[in-house]
């Protein structure tokens, strides 16, 4: 099985790459539904606040690792010879991907704080943010996750600044490229 993964600051574009490889028939495993699972078994609202203590905890309590290895029985369910994985955040989930899937690339999503926080604002997700220190926030707890060591890993960048039409062109033709479709 083949795996792409999937890395980025919050609204970096990471969630458009994995509706891309929808519309091309590739099965998405998204992490982040490992986390707002728990935090709905949990009787929580969906809000960052909670969304980043329960995953905060759930890597104290189960290593920094551990939302890729819940997520490695998900990505073999799939019946598919290529799987996406959307939403790593840190190099120690990047290590389980490429020691458990030998064929795996990872895919770095580079997008400025500003086209960020702009997209935030109008996006309208729960767990969005929309004033500047509340997203500073948000990154500092994910670059304590491994989130820059993460990026740093990828072995293609993509970056996201012009217009959201480049953005999926540029990205659909390296989905089928890595497809061996021209």
């Amino acid at each position: 099985m083949r795996v792409i993964g999937i890395v980025g600051f919050p609204a970096s574009g990471k969630g458009e790459v994995a509706a891309i490889a929808g519309d091309l028939g590739i099965p998405v495993v998204v992490m982040g539904d490992v986390i707002r699972e728990a935090v709905r078994e949990a009787g929580l609202p969906l809000t960052d606040e909670y969304l980043g203590a329960t995953a905060h905890r759930i890597r104290r309590e189960e290593g920094m690792d551990a939302v890729a290895r819940r997520c490695i029985p998900l990505i073999e369910s799939q019946k598919s010879s290529l799987v996406l994985i959307d939403g790593i955040r840190g190099d120690s989930e990047v290590r389980v991907f490429r020691s458990h899937f030998p064929d795996f690339i990872l895919i770095g999503i580079q997008s400025s704080f500003d086209a960020r926080l702009s997209r935030m604002s109008s996006r309208g997700r729960s767990d969005d943010l929309t004033e500047r220190q509340d997203l500073r926030h948000r990154d500092q707890r994910e670059l304590s996750w491994g989130l820059g060591r993460a990026l740093a890993c990828a072995d293609i960048f993509v970056h996201n600044e012009e217009s959201l039409e480049s953005f999926r062109a540029e990205v659909r033709d390296l989905i089928l490229g890595l497809l061996g479709v021209k």
